[in-house]
């Protein structure tokens, strides 16, 4: 069966005050972790396009690992069927992408601390030029549409009772409109 993953994101006013308001729901975050992702897009697509149907790829470094990943919107960009794996060599890796037909994009750099509710993977983000986010993923089978299952993350969000604005782009998109040349 191939999975999607759903998510919603918001940006954070007060990340201690959403901290309090998940430990209440027995909710705890794990240690920080630094991420440094390179964003990719297929030759030919250029930002202000539509990202749905077309494929983006990512490598990242965490803890000295790397991961190369290949994500499709779907319903809309946070709603996507993505394929995951390790690699060993993050230089050969980017050459492999560039070989593929992509070509970089953006760099995102952030610490991330996860925690977990049910089937839910909750993200406190700090992104570099960017702040404090926070994110709901879950991953899902089946047909059900990515903009049901995001109202359904949206509602427990909401139930926090804390300050959160969503946003419904990736960090990609965020990152390059806050960059004085559009990175």
């Amino acid at each position: 069966m191939t999975f999607r993953e759903i998510e919603v994101k918001y940006r954070v006013a007060e990340p201690d005050r959403l901290e309090r308001a998940l430990r209440t729901r027995g909710i705890s975050f794990s240690a920080p972790m630094r991420q440094d992702d390179q964003a990719y897009a297929a030759v030919g697509w250029t930002y202000g396009q539509s990202k749905a149907g077309r494929a983006f790829a990512r490598l990242r470094t965490e803890n000295g690992r790397h991961t190369f990943c290949v994500k499709k919107p779907l319903d809309n960009e946070l709603a996507c069927q993505e394929h995951e794996t390790e690699v060993g060599c993050r230089e050969q890796m980017h050459a492999a992408i560039l070989a593929m037909g992509f070509y970089p994009t953006v760099r995102i750099v952030k610490t991330r601390r996860i925690g977990h509710f049910g089937d839910m993977l909750l993200c406190l983000d700090e992104v570099d030029g960017l702040g404090a986010f926070f994110e709901i993923e879950t991953l899902v089978g089946g047909n059900r549409s990515g903009a049901e299952i995001q109202r359904e993350l949206d509602r427990f969000a909401r139930s926090l009772d804390t300050e959160l604005v969503r946003s419904t782009e990736t960090y990609d998109s965020l990152l390059r409109a806050a960059s004085p040349v559009g990175v």
